[in-house]
């Protein structure tokens, strides 16, 4: 039973990887064959500042399926994907903060390594400093406290 389950499941998986329309815009969904990994790996860009901006950007941006490493350190399929998409985007023309919006409406705040300072982040940016102030008093209460019973 298990084995038909597997078998079933690899199946699927191959005949949607068949079906599947290997666009940029697509390829964030499948993973990469080899020609989008050859493309990633040989893009020509049309100027030496525009490469060193499209490696700052993917560096800015966090892979969907590593989670700690950002699109240039990771060799994940996705990654791969989204490189291109970077690099494409950024030959374009467009502005760095279109390539953010485009990466943060189809996987959210997550893949950007610094998010923003907004109402639903600021646990996230403020946290840190709340824990170090509540550490900070909860020790000064606990050494006032041993040293007022050590002197009784």
């Amino acid at each position: 039973m298990r084995l038909c389950l597997m078998l079933m499941t690899l199946f699927c998986i191959y005949a949607n990887a068949q079906q599947a329309d290997n666009t940029p815009l697509n390829s964030v969904f499948t993973p990469a064959n080899s020609e989008q990994i050859k493309e990633v790996e040989t893009f020509i860009f049309k100027s030496d500042e525009v490469q060193y901006r499209a490696i700052d950007l993917a560096r800015e941006l966090r892979c969907p399926q590593c989670l700690n490493q950002n699109l240039m350190e990771s060799n994940s399929p996705i990654a791969k994907d989204l490189r291109l998409i970077v690099y494409k985007m950024v030959d374009e023309g467009k502005t760095n903060r279109q390539i953010i919006d485009f990466m943060t409406t189809r996987f959210g705040d997550f893949v950007l390594y610094n998010p923003k300072f907004e109402p639903r982040t600021y646990l996230l940016w403020l946290g840190p400093v709340i824990l170090l102030l509540l550490f900070t008093i909860i020790g000064v209460l606990v050494v006032r406290r041993s040293i007022r019973h050590s002197t009784k």
